[in-house]
């Protein structure tokens, strides 16, 4: 898809070297092993350092493919009569920082995330370091009947990063880790807190457009029925259908594929039986 390969980033050998051999004079290393991780390079370029750190490299790309995400987030608050919630940082290393602050927010309100190391800038690049988690698996490669049994817990950590005034902002399966029965969340933002009369709407939109990512990513593992349901049992009907508002513009972005007509109905279900 042409799309899918425009937006990816992608950064020279030549330039990874560059970060590695930073990263590894940073942290008293005379060598340093790397494994790449096999994801969607949306706004990243993930690997593993020394099996001890998860290293994020952001390119300009990246960051250019960040701001037209955020321009339909916005849009999306917009059109359902709210001011646009979630923003956009001009730099890759501004990025790396932003997501690096997140994760220590989400940290601080009680949300599972790996420990946040540092964020830096190595060659015009933005490179984010987190703790890396041994033993973990990103939501859509775990067994069906897992997830469901996982999928009640996916929204009792967004409940709980929602009632902080948070919003994670790119919830997708890949972002959600699994390690033994816990849930880790990564590659977050933030609501922009300095909002003051439109703040709570704009907190309001953020919640709904995160539960809208959530279904949109769980609907393909687990079903619409069982989607909602597990979310229903964090979030009272008016959020759901607040959150089927904002499906359709999660349905454009290149990096969800799911069913938004059987959401939808499921919604509505529970729209019209008042749960």
């Amino acid at each position: 898809m042409v799309v899918r390969r425009l937006v990816r980033g992608n950064v020279s050998w030549d330039r990874l070297e560059t970060v590695v051999r930073e990263l590894a004079a940073r942290y008293g290393r005379e060598t340093a092993h790397v494994r790449f991780l096999e994801a969607d390079n949306w706004l990243s370029t993930p690997f593993v350092l020394d099996d001890r750190y998860f290293v994020k490299v952001i390119t300009r790309q990246n960051s250019l493919v960040h701001a037209v995400f955020t321009t339909g987030r916005n849009l999306g608050a917009v059109t359902a009569g709210t001011e646009g919630f979630f923003d956009h940082f001009d730099t890759p290393y501004e990025m790396a920082e932003h997501e690096l602050a997140a994760t220590e927010r989400m940290r601080e309100v009680g949300v599972n995330a790996p420990e946040p190391v540092e964020a830096l800038e190595i060659d015009g690049l933005g490179v984010l370091v987190l703790d890396y988690l041994e033993g973990f698996a990103p939501l859509d490669e775990v067994p069906a009947e897992r997830t469901t049994a996982l999928a009640p817990r996916l929204f009792e950590e967004l409940a709980l990063l929602h009632e902080d005034g948070l919003a994670h902002g790119d919830l997708r399966a890949e972002n959600v880790l699994v390690v033994d029965d816990d849930l880790y969340f990564i590659d977050a933002t933030s609501v922009r807190e300095e909002q003051a009369a439109s703040y709570a709407d704009a907190r309001d939109s953020s919640r709904q457009y995160d539960l809208a990512c959530a279904l949109a990513a769980l609907e393909p593992l687990v079903g619409a029925r069982e989607a909602v349901a597990a979310a229903a049992t964090a979030y009272p009907a008016a959020d759901l259908l607040g959150a089927r508002e904002y499906l359709g513009f999660v349905d454009v972005r290149p990096d969800h594929t799911f069913d938004a007509t059987a959401l939808r109905g499921e919604i509505d279900k529970r729209g019209d039986d008042g749960e």
